[in-house]
């Protein structure tokens, strides 16, 4: 479903983030992507809906390049969860935002209202649809931002820490929302607790590289692995 070969990418100021980064998710696999701060993690995910474009390298998702040319093809495939909500709720009302991509791209209005009120619901914001994002708690505006990126049905789901802003309550509630759905899922987070709820296989990233990948249960145990990247067992298992 989604490869990346080789991909390299500079910062205008010339900071390497990325160097020669290649990586394989497979179709209805969950990977998270971890790592300590400045890893390139983010960086990295931000390409996978054509924010960033690959200065050298390849990526392909569901069999379409990478391209500028492609890149609404490929961001109708992989709807990407900002780490800020805020740089994705951007309407006077909430229920706007909702619909905002539907509406775009002309899909049936009953159905998209119909759609909307279910997630809505799902994610207990119903009752807010008529607020203007700007007023709702930092962990309400966290999950408006997934109900918006789910209105677009994509095949690939990427979340650039999911489980910021969330209490102990919302968290648990995101976990069993994110493991229902049915998409391919990349997940960057500092919680590794959450990318072992969620996560079947794992991706530690160093300096902009991939330090090591593999099962979650086998990565996130490896205590030398982890702390050699900068990195701490899940807190679980520190127990």
């Amino acid at each position: 479903m989604i490869t990346i070969e080789q991909v390299s990418f500079s910062y205008p100021d010339g900071t390497r983030a990325l160097h020669d980064v290649s990586l394989t998710v497979l179709a209805g696999e969950s990977t998270g992507i971890v790592g300590a701060n400045g890893a390139g993690k983010s960086t990295l995910v931000n390409h996978l809906n054509g924010w960033y474009l690959p200065q050298t390298g390849k990526i392909t998702i569901n069999g379409v390049e990478l391209l500028k040319k492609n890149r609404e093809i490929i961001r109708k495939q992989a709807g990407l969860v900002f780490q800020n909500p805020d740089d994705q709720l951007f309407m006077s009302r909430l229920y706007d935002d909702i619909i905002f991509g539907p509406d775009n791209l002309g899909m049936n209005k009953q159905k998209t209202a119909e759609e909307a009120e279910r997630i809505l619901r799902d994610f207990d914001l119903w009752e807010l649809r008529d607020k203007p994002p700007s007023r709702l708690s930092q962990g309400q505006k966290r999950f408006a931002a997934f109900a918006a990126v789910l209105m677009m049905h994509p095949s690939v789901l990427v979340m650039d820490e999911p489980t910021s802003d969330l209490d102990p309550r919302n968290r648990k509630r995101l976990i069993s929302l994110v493991n229902a759905l049915p998409a391919t899922r990349v997940t960057v987070s500092h919680d590794l607790d959450f990318i072992r709820d969620t996560c079947s296989e794992v991706c530690i990233m160093s300096e902009g590289r991939i330090a090591a990948k593999g099962a979650a249960k086998e990565i996130l145990r490896d205590r030398g692995l982890l702390e050699a990247n900068g990195l701490e067992l899940p807190l679980r298992l520190q127990e």
